[in-house]
């Protein structure tokens, strides 16, 4: 594996998506920063790849000289339900990097990449769960206007270890 940083951070596409899978797999099972201990089915990946390239929604990789996922970040809006009106403001942001990738200003780019893309679709809150443990992540997403909502005391605990989760938004003023 190269060392040096990727220098490419760009829109997903669907031929990605296996590529996209290994890296949270990847992620997934270093058991610390997402809630997958490893990651979906390779069908599963793809069509929520899909799905995401279909609705428009916010989803970034950063590529290696290989042209290998290294990190994602994706805002996640769930779909339009007319029996829950009044969300479709609201996303989800979830992200990773490898672990050669952290450090180096690639969650940074990732993020604002993601966010320029709300804007433009129009979303003004993004929330977020993050461990307590993930101090680095929480860092960043400070730096990004996220603010702590509350905490779920011991909400996780695996492998004999309790971790809190921080849950967080980001607030954009309305428009018009």
């Amino acid at each position: 594996m190269s060392e040096t940083l990727p220098a490419l951070v760009r829109p997903i596409t669907q031929e990605d998506a296996d590529s996209y899978r290994d890296c949270l797999d990847r992620v997934a099972r270093e058991r610390l920063y997402i809630a997958f201990t490893e990651a979906p089915s390779a069908a599963e990946a793809r069509f929520y790849v899909k799905a995401m390239l279909q609705r428009n929604l916010p989803f970034v990789v950063s590529v290696d000289a290989e042209n290998r996922v290294v990190g994602w970040c994706n805002i996640h809006v769930a779909p339009d339900n007319p029996l829950r009106p009044g969300f479709q403001h609201v996303g989800t942001l979830g992200m990773g990097l490898d672990e050669p990738y952290r450090g180096k200003g690639l969650g940074t780019r990732m993020m604002q990449a993601c966010f320029d893309w709300a804007g433009r679709i129009g979303l003004e809150r993004i929330d977020l769960q993050v461990y307590a443990s993930n101090t680095g992540a929480i860092a960043l997403y400070r730096k990004f206007g996220f603010v702590t909502e509350g905490t779920r005391i011991r909400a996780r605990k695996l492998d004999n270890h309790y971790d809190d989760i921080v849950l967080m938004a980001r607030l954009r003023p309305p428009q018009g």
